[in-house]
């Protein structure tokens, strides 16, 4: 199979597809303004070729911050498109789409992912999901989109989930998260007085969720917001730990990119040596393949900061790139399988 990228940085999609053929699936990443505009285009220069889009920063070996984006697959691959509404209240109401669609494209867990771009509530989305994907091990990988939209197939969708089942005929795929963050020992933190709805933390072992945070890592309230790209909160899930990006200050509390509920035990993270797992992550990729036809990832948003603000993020996307043909979505939440992360990278790789 192949993968192709093409990109704008003043919007003009005619040129970002330029040299686009015969796709069998394209994956649109768009800027707030042009969104609209954007996605109707694409559907008139493409009108028989499934596709799926939201609001975001896109990249290859450069980031398009505010122009537009395209990813698509050709030759040897097959796909299909649908998406799932009201994920806010009740997605599992549609929830024969997808199982549809995994019948009908015949997806197996050797060579079929799911790509999903999702306008929120994706922990609900992504246990509802994976109550079809699940049962044939079906992978998944995606992300979130920025103002609570989606596209599919030429039509702008609110409180929804696109994705796309794509089926490599060519070799297998395999899917990957990357953790850049490690536990601080001695810490044990139960949070109360939270609301779901908004995932808020108002209180961490009895005392003011802020004041907490403060005290732990000696700083400023004007900081926390930064300080989360090096510390976020971190929640265990076996031998996994679950990233949760404080979002700001709210009162005495924080808002989180995370639902935390009562009780929840959380404990405080701390950034490794990114490069080194990067580097890592590259070497996993690369024992595990002898050809890499495509990589299409999903980075966090706080990543990118991060790794701007130390002039790293120029250098990653070049380390990305010599995999092979990579390309992908800055987003404000990483989707890996059944998961809903934070500050991640979730990836899949295309033999």
């Amino acid at each position: 199979m192949k993968q192709f990228y093409g990109m704008s940085q003043k919007g003009i999609l005619r040129e970002a597809v330029k040299g686009l053929v015969n796709p069998q699936l394209i994956i649109l990443m768009s800027n707030s303004k042009q969104f609209k505009e954007h996605v109707e285009e694409l559907q008139k220069l493409y009108p028989k070729v499934p596709s799926i889009g939201c609001i975001g920063m896109s990249y290859d070996t450069m980031v398009v911050e505010e122009g537009v984006g395209v990813t698509a697959f050709s030759e040897g691959v097959s796909a299909v498109v649908n998406l799932l509404e009201e994920v806010s209240l009740m997605p599992v109401k549609y929830i024969k789409r997808l199982e549809t669609d995994v019948a009908q494209i015949k997806a197996s867990a050797e060579d079929t992912v799911c790509i999903d771009l999702c306008s929120g509530n994706d922990a609900c989305v992504l246990t509802t999901m994976y109550s079809v994907l699940g049962k044939k091990k079906i992978p998944l990988v995606g992300g979130t989109g920025d103002g609570g939209q989606v596209s599919v197939n030429g039509k702008i969708y609110e409180d929804a989930v696109a994705y796309a089942l794509v089926k490599n005929h060519t070799g297998k795929v395999k899917v990957y998260k990357e953790n850049m963050y490690r536990p601080l020992a001695g810490y044990r933190l139960i949070a109360s007085k939270t609301d779901r709805s908004k995932y808020y933390i108002g209180e961490l072992n009895g005392r003011p969720a802020k004041q907490v945070y403060q005290e732990i890592l000696h700083i400023n309230e004007e900081d926390i917001t930064t300080q989360t790209f090096k510390n976020p909160f971190g929640k265990m899930n076996g031998k996994d730990v679950c990233i949760i990006s404080i979002k700001e200050v709210q009162g005495s509390g924080l808002a989180c990119f995370r639902q935390v509920n009562d009780s929840d035990v959380l404990t405080l993270l701390e950034l490794r040596d990114y490069r080194q797992i990067v580097a890592e992550t590259i070497e996993t990729i690369r024992k595990d393949f002898t050809k890499i036809s495509a990589v299409f990832s999903v980075n966090c948003l706080f990543r990118y900061l991060l790794f701007s603000q130390n002039n790293n993020m120029s250098e990653y996307l070049r380390e990305m790139s010599a995999l092979g043909c990579h390309s992908g979505l800055i987003g404000y939440g990483e989707h890996y399988n059944n998961q809903f992360v934070n500050q991640s990278m979730t990836c899949v790789v295309f033999e």
